[in-house]
């Protein structure tokens, strides 16, 4: 069910097509996936795709004070649904092992489940072609390629460092070896029960009741075809985007 080199592709291929860079091969295949598994991949993809250009919103010069507000919170919604698909895709692998008596109660526990791993395998797609787009930049100061031709090559080695304990854990857990559990986030910065900057600023008891249910799947709603309308041209072309 899970292939390393599989999702790497998915992931690069739909970072080239979200950026309008895809050949004409990519653009005419069908961007949904019939295999529900990768289409969950592609939709926990697609949630750091929109973070990573929403955060470079924040770090735009003379973004004014309302602006930046309004762009934390889209940050804060965008990472919540991040991590909630994390979350996802782990508890349908261990549907899956569960329908085959896995994992095995006396596998050794492993501290990082797939869809940790995938996670940080999205986010090497999105710094490996932005690294790339640095390094093939025109206009850039001497020296500027050779650099990000060094930081691509460390990229790719621990790209491919990750797919390969991805692959690992896989084959451990099926074969009984090794297990893994779901590891929940708990977010507190979207609960209005759980965040005084929320709770104390409104004094709701309404808002605090409604917030013991949680926010969390509530981003769950945004439908695949959403998340594929609206990519923004980047206007920053740097790399110093980082992962929230």
């Amino acid at each position: 069910m899970v292939s390393a080199g599989e999702i790497v592709a998915l992931q690069d291929r739909l970072t080239r097509l979200w950026h309008g860079r895809a050949d004409e091969q990519e653009n005419s295949a069908p961007l949904n996936s019939v295999d529900e598994w990768l289409d969950l991949v592609a939709r926990q993809h697609r949630a750091n795709f929109d973070l990573w250009h929403i955060e470079d919103e924040a770090r735009a010069p003379r973004v004014s004070d309302a602006e930046l507000a309004a762009v934390k919170r889209r940050i804060d919604q965008t990472n919540q649904l991040r991590n909630d698909l994390a979350e996802e895709l782990d508890r349908k692998l261990l549907a899956w092992l569960e329908a085959r008596g896995l994992p095995k109660a006396d596998a050794a526990l492993n501290s990082e489940s797939p869809g940790l791993i995938i996670d940080r395998l999205s986010i090497l797609a999105l710094k490996i072609y932005h690294t790339r787009e640095e390094m093939e930049r025109r206009d850039a100061p001497e020296g500027h390629a050779e650099r990000n031709l060094e930081r691509l090559e460390v990229l790719k080695e621990q790209r491919a460092d990750l797919a390969a304990c991805l692959d690992a854990l896989w084959q451990d857990t099926v074969s009984g070896v090794r297990c893994f559990k779901l590891y929940r986030q708990m977010k507190m910065y979207n609960d209005p029960a759980l965040n005084p900057a929320i709770y104390r600023k409104t004094g709701s008891k309404g808002a605090r009741e409604q917030g013991n249910e949680g926010t969390r799947g509530q981003g769950n709603e945004r439908t695949w075809e959403q998340g594929n309308k609206g990519t923004r041209e980047r206007e920053n072309k740097g790399t110093s985007a980082e992962e929230v």
